[in-house]
């Protein structure tokens, strides 16, 4: 695992650009948000997370979520189908605070288009972009 200026980089793990990780298992990714933007945001107080069943596209909003700060959107990194939902996030959405890589997790995508995975960032691509995104949100 990679770290950043305390911004937490697993190695396996691919990144969107609106600060969403992806792992993949076989054909499904499994969502969640980074710890970067996680931090930024501050205590998540609601989450709303796609449905399953619904036919998502890459970059597509699909859900959004509060914190005292603000209101933010979730995307699809990649296109397909939602297989599964984490629904304890929707009793404690701070889940995603104390473990946004593991028990954070928000939803998983049967992936339509598996080759999407390949324009997402990974290794050493992550981290010229988390710096970034640190100066344009953090460093002002």
């Amino acid at each position: 695992m990679a770290e950043y200026e305390g911004y937490l980089i697993p190695d396996d793990l691919y990144f969107h650009k609106e600060h969403m990780w992806v792992k993949v298992d076989g054909d499904t990714a499994i969502i969640g948000m980074d710890d970067f933007s996680q931090k930024l945001a501050g205590e998540l107080s609601f989450i709303e997370l796609p449905m399953e069943g619904d036919e998502v596209s890459k970059d597509e909003a699909v859900g959004s979520y509060e914190t005292g700060k603000w209101m933010g959107k979730i995307f699809a990194p990649v296109s397909g189908e939602i297989v599964e939902v984490n629904e304890e996030l929707e009793d404690d959405p701070s889940i995603v605070n104390q473990d946004p890589y593991g028990k954070g997790w928000m939803f998983k995508i049967k992936m339509s288009d598996p080759s999407e995975v390949d324009s997402l960032m990974k290794g050493d691509s992550v981290i010229p972009w988390l710096k970034e995104e640190i100066e344009k949100n953090v460093k002002k």
